[in-house]
């Protein structure tokens, strides 16, 4: 069970990153 909770927030990790380089991308004026 904890090997699939490890795997969420991984996912979860990645995610956020990938939004929030999107987010710079889009906006490189704020960073």
């Amino acid at each position: 069970m904890w090997i699939h909770g490890v795997e969420v927030l991984a996912a979860l990790v990645s995610a956020a990153l990938f939004v929030y380089l999107g987010y710079a991308l889009l906006r490189p004026e704020k960073f």
